[in-house]
């Protein structure tokens, strides 16, 4: 438990601000009400000069305005005075991540180090009055009768969440204000609008999880190991950003998939980016493989093969990350198929003693003609590209009966799925039809290569 008296006094805030994060806004207007659990102690209230303009849209919704702080204090003035009320009390308000993120960064640029034990009177209310329509402070009052005079100011709003806490003190007969500020309490980190009992049922096992608002369209996609773990380290620490900032507000429930493996993970969390192209999600920059092995004509007819970095939908034969891969697959189909170095460029081809062009005549006489030689280049790309491994990848479950497959055919990621554990994988076509089909990329290809390559004893060849 945080360490205050018995009978704890509140500290009941609402402020009112040019924007919506801490660090490139400012706070046009702070209310403080003390309450002691029975009654109003104390109450404090000033308009705050944020030294920088206020859009129009706050101005409409407040009705603050430029003119109307512009003789008002700044925070500098009134921090000793706001630090001496929220001082050793406890931090509530409505949505209370917001109001607490603005006045403790403003107290910190003060030199003031402060930090307090929170109460959300949004989560608050859905626990102890659950099943209402709306959870915002307007929709509450309307609900509770609860009178609110100057709406969207800071202190007709700090008055109205006075009330409605006091309220809730009196309603919470199941323990939830006492069970929230304790310090490992999840309530003290979860956004207002995420119920704490979706995060306990979240398994302590390998997946991927979903972010959705309140309409239930995803936000964000993510793997994990551990789905509790990770899901509840989202909400660590105080990022004063504007998109992060705009995403806790957004989040209303969270989704996953069990995958039994974290390599599963990877693969379902690529393949539902690309499907549902969340908006809190990165685009997968990066993951594009950045070299390609590519087949061109000469002007004398001649294919010719050359590796090279790889740009936006460009037709290729092959891709990979790095460039010495290309550069052995292409050594390798140089032996093979009787291709001539010459007709074949490398990425670094100064240090592999191969030219990219013949200057002697005597050898170009030596070449067969185009149309045989570019039959070789067929060959060897057909043999490239339907000799690639075939494999499965056997691993844990999401439970002993079961055995997870990722499945590879012609170096091409297939599907994947969960089989019995005790199946016979020699009847290897009925294992790979009772697998879910996906859309592989080379993201997955790679990934899935890599995997196979460390972990060599997990491979299921066919």
């Amino acid at each position: 438990m945080w360490s205050f008296e018995i009978n704890p006094e509140y500290a009941i805030v609402d402020i009112e601000t040019t924007g919506s994060y801490p660090s490139g806004c400012g706070m046009t207007e702070i209310a403080i009400v003390i309450y002691n659990g029975c009654e109003v102690i104390e109450r404090y209230e000033t308009l705050i000069n944020p030294f920088q303009s206020i859009p129009l849209s706050i101005q409409a919704l407040t009705g603050i305005t430029d003119t109307m702080v512009q003789h008002s204090p700044p925070f500098a003035h009134i921090a000793d005075k706001v630090y001496s009320l929220l001082k050793g009390r406890i931090f509530v308000a409505h949505n209370v991540n917001f109001d607490y993120s603005f006045v403790r960064h403003q107290l910190q640029k003060e030199g003031y180090s402060w930090t307090a034990p929170k109460l959300c009177t949004v989560r608050l209310s859905r626990k102890i009055r659950p099943g209402l329509r709306s959870y915002s402070l307007g929709k509450l009052c309307e609900v509770l009768g609860i009178a609110i005079f100057q709406r969207h100011r800071a202190g007709g709003d700090a008055d109205a969440t006075a009330i409605l806490f006091g309220l809730l003190l009196k309603w919470d007969k199941g323990g939830h204000i006492q069970e929230m500020l304790k310090r490992t309490s999840k309530d003290q980190q979860l956004p207002p609008n995420l119920s704490k009992e979706e995060v306990d049922v979240l398994p302590e096992s390998p997946g991927v999880y979903y972010f959705k608002d309140r309409a239930g369209k995803v936000l964000y996609v993510g793997k994990a190991l551990n789905l509790r773990k990770r899901v509840i380290s989202h909400f660590a620490g105080f990022n004063e950003k504007p998109q992060r900032q705009n995403f806790l507000r957004n989040i209303y429930h969270v989704d996953y998939e069990l995958c039994g493996t974290e390599l599963m993970a990877l693969i379902l969390e690529s393949i539902e980016i690309k499907r549902l192209w969340p908006p809190y999600n990165r685009a997968l920059k990066g993951l594009e493989p950045k070299y390609a092995l590519f087949m061109y004509e000469d002007n004398r007819g001649y294919f010719r093969l050359a590796v090279g970095m790889k740009q936006k939908h460009q037709q290729c034969v092959h891709m990979a990350y790095r460039q010495y891969e290309l550069i052995g697959i292409l050594q390798q189909l140089i032996q093979e198929f009787d291709l001539y170095p010459g007709f074949c460029s490398f990425g670094s081809e100064h240090k592999l003693g191969y030219h990219s062009f013949f200057n002697g005549g005597d050898l170009m006489a030596n070449l067969p003609s185009p149309e045989s030689y570019n039959l070789r280049v067929i060959k060897a790309i057909d043999h490239l590209k339907h000799n690639l491994p075939s494999y499965a990848i056997l691993d844990k479950g999401r439970n002993g009966d079961e055995k997870s497959c990722v499945w590879m055919e012609k170096g091409q990621f297939y599907g994947m799925g969960f089989i019995n554990a005790y199946c016979d994988l020699d009847q290897f076509e009925n294992v790979r039809d009772s697998l879910t089909r996906y859309t592989g990329n080379h993201y997955i290809t790679q990934i899935i290569s890599a995997f196979a390559e460390k972990y060599p004893w997990k491979i299921f060849k066919f």
